[in-house]
């Protein structure tokens, strides 16, 4: 397999030196290999997320840098010094975990303040971090409560105050949100990028979730299969997949087999349709991809490819539609509603089309072949 290399530029602030550095990571499990031969940057003050399909490693990546997890293979830098076989609890960052690890048996400033207390701070010293942190994520007056009464969402804020007392330089954050309902999940995403803005500090984000990866991140690594298949901003992963898996994980996609004939040029479902990828050779076997909102429904005979409405789904911002045409299913975004039945045709915009290499092996499809 060949190394694979993903320096993280993204974030508010830069510097030479990466805060954080993986060299060369590989791990295994009752001999599955979970990481293989990883290398990745992080600069200081970015909202970095980790974001693939159970399994890819996500989870172990994050566990290595809290020290939860010694690589096989490899080192991990921290502002430039190796700390590989450092303790967790001697590393400058804080984890929060999905299921909050709230003490039951302590009061909510208890809690907080547990941490400070294993490093022997002073009684007003940390009674005033307990206030700071009660502010920072808008529960003042909360010292006293038990955590039994508090909602999903007041816990996980809870859970972030406890780590944000102890000042860490990166807070470790593995799919906190998953245990929360819709509208709590998307409140504390709001929640996390202010707190993020405020603290100033480095925020590692694991998740599966798209939507917030999209949502919050300043740089988005996309992992399949212990590999980086692509990482960029949440723009350029959504309007810039790499290769096929990445377009179908991020979002919707149309990805359909086609023909490269030649430059500008692609053959779909045996119809022509111009496009803007060039280098590609000619005659040559690729993946097609077209998101959802680029497909243009027009009147019969006026677009590239005729088709029919098959289903109707009314999505609050657009309606969904699928369009039976050239025997491939396509979905289709629009704000226009087409009836079930009704005979249209499907234009595209050359910009608007995505061609990429087509893996020809099941190694070159984990590693990823457009990078």
């Amino acid at each position: 397999m060949g190394q694979l290399t993903a320096q993280l530029l993204g974030g508010t602030q830069m510097s030479n030196t990466p805060l954080i550095q993986l060299e060369g990571v590989s791990k295994s499990f009752d001999k599955t290999m979970v990481l293989d031969d990883l290398n990745l940057s992080i600069q200081e003050n970015e909202f970095m997320t980790l974001l693939g399909p159970s399994g890819c490693g996500k989870t172990t990546t994050l566990r290595i840098i809290g020290g939860f997890e010694k690589p096989d293979t490899g080192k991990f830098f921290f502002d430039g010094r190796d700390i590989t076989n450092l303790a967790p609890n001697k590393r400058p960052l804080n984890t929060v975990f999905q299921k909050y690890a709230l003490f039951s048996h302590m009061n909510i400033a208890e809690n907080i303040a547990f941490g400070l207390k294993i490093k022997g701070k002073s009684k007003a010293y940390i009674n005033d971090k307990i206030k700071y942190a009660l502010k920072l994520v808008n529960l003042d007056g909360f010292e006293k409560r038990s955590v039994a009464s508090l909602s999903g969402g007041q816990q996980q804020r809870i859970a972030i105050a406890r780590a944000i007392v102890n000042e860490p330089k990166v807070l470790l954050l593995d799919e906190p949100l998953g245990a929360l309902d819709l509208k709590l999940r998307q409140d504390m995403q709001y929640e996390l990028i202010r707190l993020k803005n405020e603290l100033g500090i480095t925020f590692i984000y694991v998740t599966h979730d798209q939507e917030e990866a999209l949502t919050m991140s300043d740089t988005i690594v996309v992992m399949n299969q212990g590999y980086i298949q692509q990482m960029g901003t949440p723009e350029d992963i959504y309007n810039e997949p790499e290769n096929a898996f990445v377009a179908d994980f991020i979002g919707d996609s149309n990805i359909i087999d086609g023909t490269m004939i030649r430059d500008e040029l692609v053959e779909i479902l045996g119809v022509r349709f111009a496009c803007v990828d060039t280098g590609f050779g000619q005659n040559r076997p690729v993946d097609v991809v077209i998101r959802p909102e680029d497909v243009e429904l027009l009147p019969q005979g006026e677009g590239t490819m005729e088709g029919v409405v098959t289903h109707l789904i009314f999505k609050g911002v657009h309606y969904e539609m699928e369009v039976t045409a050239g025997g491939f299913e396509w979905l289709v975004h629009s704000t226009v509603c087409h009836p079930v039945g009704t005979k249209v045709s499907i234009h595209v915009d050359p910009f608007n089309i995505q061609i990429m290499k087509k893996p020809e092996s099941e190694d070159e499809e984990a590693v990823g072949v457009n990078e």
